[in-house]
């Protein structure tokens, strides 16, 4: 018996049914169906009978809920045209409405993403904000952006006089953070940026989805330093970022150290172990607090006993011996400090700083900096307002390691991406990103249509095209002037600079899009249940996301027979589409998998490409009988 490949993204509600059962198998009733207040029992919570309580909420939260959990059928189809270096980047930018990319993405990237960044709409009164339809996102994502009929805009602004105004943006970020929270990593973070509009808001919001003790920060970020005169009330010279975490197995942060944070250090002594800055060896405790931290010191230079009149030292007698036989304990240059101070070497630090709550425009860069980079790239007002990289930067350099993966899914001009290339090129980083963004069209008399662009993920790209080849030149720059053999300069061609183009659509496979009460009678009609105009390619990572496996996976291809089989991620996959499939290719991807050494595959046939139920009965035996499971065997 062959399994038929399921074409739905990742049923959240069912997966999550599915772990409430099984680890409460008690608070099942009537076979199926969960009894909440035996769950709240079996949670130690007094069932409340009264229904006034404290909570959040707004008109329409329940069914955006529900929309949010409702599988999508959509599909992410590659653009290689659009892309660069298609087959070997470890980047996606994806086109598309993001409630329906977050949707698909819910299997490859369920818990691999380190860090979110998003730059979301304000909801000044002047912005956009989406209109969902739960029915059909894809189709409704089509219709809206005009490229299935002229009837509209998914986007609209967002006016005060609109009744619904924060509740049609309550809803636009409630479903999006719910689906990207399932994405982050265990020990993954968030990042929001957001000004006073919204803010009391968004926090209540996050607070529900992430949990109120995985609040970590609201950063106010100094985006500009002189004031705006022609304000009528306040000019407004700082922004937020709202910092979240997964959970509690991200428990510690620190920032890399700086240059400006090492000023501090000097060797006024000439310490043989380097630059050195001091800290107090007195306690704040008192004599009476802790006695066992009171004795006399000896001042070395000036030859006489110390000893503090009211507090206690930081340290026991015998650590104070050891510290000041080890000479880490300073009296100034003749003696002349009262009480010692302990020495804290720059050469023996081996973490970063505690991170602060105030990023001054100094080290984390204004708005007028992330215009500039832009207006350097891609010529003047084409996009309005970016971030700096150098605050994106900084947040990285907070919650990523140098291999991790970044989401953005309101990626505008694709700072995020520039940031990450950057960073990766100052520090040898691998770091990867995966941007969203919806292909909003250009107004005809903006300064970006003039230039040729279309839509905002026209410009995005761009960006990361040229931005990517300046980094690279930079790179060959320094390398010319410090030498290859400095361990400090990345090697320019090992950079990944490249992204691979996803545009969300309607599915290649037909059993998927049509009325399922007419099914059979619809598929008769075809050959084939591909449809037509599609190619192999698209189907291919169709596939890929149905299954679980990460977009930027290799993929390679050899042929059977004339018969063009693919081969994703090393033989972890196996994928044949073409017609008059033979016993042979089975025994070719069995070969294929030896040689990668992969213990076990997966593999998935074109059903229509069999000639008859023998072969494929045959193909069938044979993989089963090299040990790869029944459940891995699947046609489409």
């Amino acid at each position: 018996m062959v399994n038929k490949m399921n074409g739905e993204s990742l049923d959240i509600t069912a997966q999550n049914i599915a772990r409430l059962k099984e680890l409460f198998p008690e608070i099942l009733t009537d076979g199926e169906k969960i009894d909440f207040d035996m769950l709240k029992t079996v949670l130690g919570e007094v069932v409340e009978t009264e229904q006034e309580r404290y909570q959040f909420t707004w008109h329409g939260k329940k069914k955006m809920i529900e929309g949010t959990q409702k599988p999508s059928k959509g599909t992410l189809r590659p653009v290689p045209e659009k892309s660069k270096n298609f087959d070997t980047t470890e980047n996606l930018y994806i086109e598309g409405d993001n409630l329906e990319v977050l949707k698909l993405l819910q299997k490859s990237y369920n818990g691999k993403i380190k860090m979110i960044y998003i730059d979301p709409p304000y909801n000044t009164g002047k912005d956009f904000v989406y209109k969902d339809n739960f029915k059909d996102g894809v189709q409704n994502y089509l219709e809206q952006t005009g490229q299935v009929d002229d009837d509209g805009n998914i986007l609209s602004t967002n006016t005060e006089s609109n009744g619904r105004f924060h509740t049609d943006w309550l809803n636009m970020m409630y479903a999006r953070l719910k689906l990207a929270r399932n994405l982050l990593a265990d020990d993954g973070a968030i990042f929001i940026s957001l000004d006073d509009n919204e803010l009391e808001n968004l926090k209540k919001i996050c607070n529900e989805i992430f949990g109120e003790s995985n609040f970590i920060s609201n950063i106010i970020w100094e985006k500009r330093y002189t004031r705006n005169n022609d304000a009528r009330m306040f000019s407004n010279l700082t922004e937020y970022i709202l910092m979240y975490r997964k959970s509690d197995k991200l428990n510690y942060l620190r920032e890399p150290r700086t240059a400006k944070n090492d000023l501090i250090y000097k060797n006024i002594d000439n310490d043989p172990r380097g630059p050195w800055t001091s800290v107090s060896f007195v306690s704040q405790r008192t004599k009476t607090e802790r006695p066992n931290l009171s004795y006399k010191v000896f001042n070395p230079i000036k030859k006489i006993e110390v000893e503090h009149p009211v507090n206690a030292w930081k340290y026991s007698k015998e650590q104070y011996e050891t510290l000041a036989a080890d000479n880490r304990l300073y009296w100034g240059k003749d003696g002349e400090n009262q009480f010692p101070r302990l020495k804290r070497f720059l050469s023996e630090l081996s973490e970063g700083i505690v991170p602060i709550n105030f990023w001054n425009y100094k080290d984390t860069g204004t708005v007028d900096d992330g215009t500039k980079m832009v207006a350097n790239l891609l010529g003047k007002n084409v996009f309005d307002y970016p971030k700096p990289i150098s605050l994106i930067m900084r947040m990285m350099n907070l919650a990523m390691k140098k291999d991790d993966i970044i989401l953005d899914f309101f990626s505008g001009s694709a700072t995020t991406a520039h940031a990450v290339m950057k960073l990766n090129a100052e520090d040898g980083g691998k770091r990867k990103f995966i941007l969203v963004q919806i292909p909003e069209r250009l107004k005809k008399q903006s300064e970006g249509a003039k230039q040729g662009y279309e839509t905002i993920c026209d410009i995005g790209e761009e960006r990361i095209r040229r931005a990517g080849e300046k980094i690279k030149e930079e790179l060959r720059e320094k390398q010319q002037k410090e030498g290859m053999l400095d361990e400090k300069v990345v090697d320019p061609e090992a950079l990944d600079v490249g992204f691979k183009v996803l545009k969300l659509g309607t599915s290649n496979i037909r059993e998927w899009n049509v009325d399922f009460e007419n099914l059979k009678d619809e598929l008769d009609l075809y050959e084939t249940p591909f449809v037509d105009e599609r190619s192999e390619l698209d189907i291919v990572y169709e596939i890929m996301l149905k299954q679980g496996l990460e977009l930027t996976y290799p993929i390679e291809t050899f042929e059977v027979n004339g018969k063009k089989v693919y081969d994703i991620a090393f033989g972890s996959l196996f994928i044949c589409l073409s017609k008059e499939i033979t016993p042979d290719i089975a025994k070719a991807m069995i070969a294929r998998c030896d040689e990668h050494g992969t213990d076990t595959s997966s593999v998935i046939f074109s059903d229509a490409g069999f000639n008859n139920d023998s072969d494929k009965l045959n193909c069938l035996e044979i993989l089963k009988d090299a040990g790869y499971p029944e459940d891995n065997l699947l046609t489409i």
